[in-house]
């Protein structure tokens, strides 16, 4: 949407400096597209998709990372603390399907799934009342 209006301001005559501004987007950006409007016009500036690669697991394999993901960390070896996080997703794809993902490509596909990172619970630690009666009487 925001390369259309690009290209609707170049038909006007708007320098790719005032496109950038006006759209908010880099003068990286508006060079680029008013590169492709001049070579193509409005038709070159379409969106060709989402950018990035695509999953490699497959649909099937998502359902069954979903099913891994409901049975908890500690069915799969992590029994300190019931967590999920992007390693141990990581982890958990490479050793079921094979696959290496990086930490932030487990998170996308928990989200995807989903599900989130989760940070683990840190226990405040209990105060020693006498150490809390004592320094009370000191004051």
């Amino acid at each position: 949407m925001v390369q259309i209006q690009a290209a609707e301001l170049f038909e006007q005559s708007v320098k790719p400096s005032e496109v950038a501004r006006r759209l908010q987007v880099s003068p990286k950006s508006a060079y680029q597209w008013h590169q492709l409007w001049r070579e193509g016009g409005i038709q070159a500036m379409a969106s060709r998709g989402p950018i990035g690669s695509r999953c490699r697991l497959s649909p099937h394999c998502l359902e069954k990372l979903a099913m891994f993901l409901e049975q908890g960390p500690a069915a799969h070896g992590w029994v300190e603390d019931q967590v999920w996080t992007g390693a141990r997703v990581a982890t958990l794809i490479g050793r079921k399907f094979h696959v290496s993902y990086s930490v932030s490509g487990a998170r996308r596909l928990m989200h995807r799934v989903g599900f989130s990172p989760q940070v683990p619970a840190r226990r405040v630690a209990e105060p020693d009342e006498q150490a809390v009666t004592a320094r009370k009487e000191s004051q």
